[in-house]
């Protein structure tokens, strides 16, 4: 009897009905519902911590939001194989492509063994501090370190393989997988890095000088990011959704993540099939 979890936009009052219909729908195919707690507040039932639902062994995962959501259950289930079917209740949507008119459809195709997995690389990163145990996530967007509330620029240094990159003043820094390189990378002139490319980009935000540009480097290299004289409030943040404040001699340390995230579809849109119909782009 396949088990499936469901994971929910918080504050989407149409989710009340979809997830009635969804859950119907799983039971008269047999199929057991596990609900994370804002899954299971829409239908007044007991929940698990999204945090905790790995724990379930589920075979596959139903995520009804936006990017946001889909990035937070990327990383819960990061280390493992379970394939996650992403439905878009959020405006862009370049990660959660199956529209909600393509739930059902897609849902079948799964069941059938007949739906796409497109496989995303994750980035494992790894914060080491002078005091205290170190920090470490699988990301499938970015981390940034960047300034606070203050507006203050910082010295950033930026290492690969051991070697000096570069070190600059500027507002911060993105270190990006191919499948961020459409988020906050792109906001900050980053390139566009299609998906099944075996890299990673790391880009300034409003560098104070004018030569210090995106680089794009080898996805199996080992990058090291520091902000020396740590200013107030400097933070690193996890795919936009976590952060933690940095101290004086702490280290980031970027490689590619042994793990890598399964997105189900009925069959694959293309990078350049989303950014026309996204973002636009190409267009007059």
């Amino acid at each position: 009897m396949p088990s499936i979890a469901i994971v929910s936009k918080p504050q989407k009052p149409e989710l009340q009905g979809i997830l009635r219909d969804l859950l119907q729908w799983l039971q008269q195919r047999s199929m057991t519902a596990v609900l994370d707690e804002t899954s299971a507040c829409y239908v007044d039932q007991q929940g698990i911590q999204r945090e905790s639902l790995p724990a379930h062994k589920p075979d596959l995962v139903v995520v009804l939001g936006g990017d946001g959501t889909l990035l937070s259950v990327a990383r819960a289930f990061a280390q493992t194989s379970t394939p996650l079917l992403s439905v878009n209740l959020g405006s862009l949507g370049f990660l959660t492509e199956v529209p909600l008119e393509e739930l059902y459809r897609t849902l079948e195709a799964w069941c059938e063994g007949t739906s796409d997995e497109d496989e995303r690389g994750m980035m494992r990163v790894t914060l080491t501090r002078t005091q205290g145990e170190p920090l470490q996530w699988d990301v499938l967007n970015d981390v940034v370190l960047t300034k606070g509330a203050i507006a203050r620029i910082g010295e950033y240094v930026v290492e690969l393989d051991g070697e000096l990159v570069a070190k600059f003043r500027a507002d911060g820094v993105i270190v990006s997988t191919p499948t961020g390189s459409t988020a906050y990378n792109l906001a900050a002139n980053g390139p566009i890095v299609m998906a099944n490319v075996n890299a990673t980009v790391v880009t300034p935000i409003c560098p104070h000088l004018l030569t210090v540009r995106p680089i794009v480097v080898p996805g199996d290299a080992e990058i090291r990011l520091h902000v020396e004289g740590i200013a107030d409030q400097t933070y690193l943040t996890i795919d936009g959704q976590e952060a933690v404040e940095l101290k004086l001699g702490d280290q980031v340390h970027c490689v590619r993540s042994p793990y890598s995230v399964h997105l189900v579809r009925l069959g694959q849109h293309g990078l350049f099939n989303v950014l026309r119909s996204k973002l636009k782009w190409g267009q007059r």
